[in-house]
């Protein structure tokens, strides 16, 4: 065996897993109009469409400022990843959605996640009043969605107000979901702003719950983390710069922050020295690959996985000596991910 090669500690990622088999999971992710739908939805100014124009349009958070109220429903396909391609409805904050006039069977009824927008800077008690509302009229059309709740804007409170906000918007709409006596709805919360990477972590969230194969990569992760001796790896999005899937190691921010800014680091110096005079579209392909050691002796690591993805990792500097057989695991799990995404593609 390649391992048997080496230090005690490190071994050959690609003889210790499996062939990767069928994914477990829902038909969630699937091609043209299966694609899952995520709405966002909230009142008026609670930073809806902000969040959709930084995450997914790369618009700088000052930028957003000028952004009109949304005046009608706004629907965007997401289709920058192999493995989550998926629709999101933006609605107006003055819609009902529940009225006669809207056919809110077609609305939910293929709906994957709702993610409700509340300013936590604001007085939110028409904010609760109007989720309350939303858990009752959507779960029952479809008891399969996501409620994801944003305690939105945290940016301008402090630690204890952000604590006071979040439990008190968590404590009416646990409360509220019990007296519906509707069993089975799953709500989570998140605190989030767009002038931090929180909105990029809670939305990393609310996608992972769309992506039927989540356990087969985090799985796969763990195995890498494992074999290479590695702190912490993340599968992400090179464009949005939200990770899919990442081992089982709690996310550190900052940890997440530095592997998410490494992207664009590598992204915008392609620009300047890999890329010729009239080349279009991301200075990111096949031969993306960088490592940057910090003055702590922590490397940072990455590697391209396919053109929508990249693998990032956290490494101690003294565990990076073996680098040659961490690129050879490395290449074993590109193409494990490559056969999953074959197999996902032909769904």
């Amino acid at each position: 065996m390649a391992g048997n090669n080496y230090d005690e500690g490190y071994e050959a990622y690609g003889e210790r897993q499996g062939e990767p088999g069928q994914p477990e999971g829902s038909d969630a992710v699937q091609a043209g109009e299966n694609k899952p739908r995520i709405l966002l939805m909230g009142l008026k100014k609670s930073g809806k469409s902000s969040i959709q124009k930084v995450v997914f349009h790369k618009m700088s958070p000052n930028e957003t400022l000028f952004l009109e109220s949304t005046s009608k429903l706004v629907k965007s396909d997401i289709s920058n990843n192999s493995f989550v391609q998926f629709h999101i409805w933006d609605f107006p904050g003055q819609l009902n959605v529940f009225d006669s006039t809207f056919d809110a069977e077609s609305i939910f009824g293929g709906c994957g996640a709702l993610i409700f927008v509340i300013d936590a800077q604001d007085a939110f008690d028409e904010a609760l009043e109007s989720l309350k509302v939303t858990l009752k009229n959507a779960s029952k059309i479809n008891r399969h969605i996501n409620f994801e709740v944003f305690v939105h804007k945290a940016d301008g409170l402090s630690d204890d107000n952000k604590l006071q906000a979040m439990n008190r918007i968590r404590n009416k709409a646990l409360d509220d979901s019990k007296a519906l006596e509707a069993d089975g709805i799953r709500i989570s919360f998140h605190t989030t702003s767009i002038y931090d990477h929180s909105i990029f972590e809670a939305f990393s969230k609310v996608i992972q719950k769309l992506v039927p194969q989540l356990p087969t990569l985090e799985n796969l992760l763990d195995n890498l983390v494992s074999s290479c001796r590695i702190e912490k790896a993340f599968l992400i999005d090179v464009v949005s710069k939200i990770y899919i899937a990442t081992d089982s190691a709690p996310v550190d921010m900052q940890t997440y922050e530095l592997c998410s800014d490494m992207i664009d680091i590598v992204i915008d110096v392609s620009c300047i020295y890999g890329m010729k005079d009239g080349d279009q579209g991301l200075a990111y392909d096949v031969n993306s690959h960088s490592v940057i050691r910090l003055k702590n002796d922590t490397v940072l690591y990455l590697h391209e996985v396919n053109k929508y993805l990249a693998l990032v990792a956290v490494i101690r500097g003294r565990n990076f000596s073996k680098h040659g057989l961490i690129e050879y695991n490395v290449g074993c799990f590109r193409n494990a991910i490559g056969q999953i995404f074959n197999i996902a593609s032909k769904e």
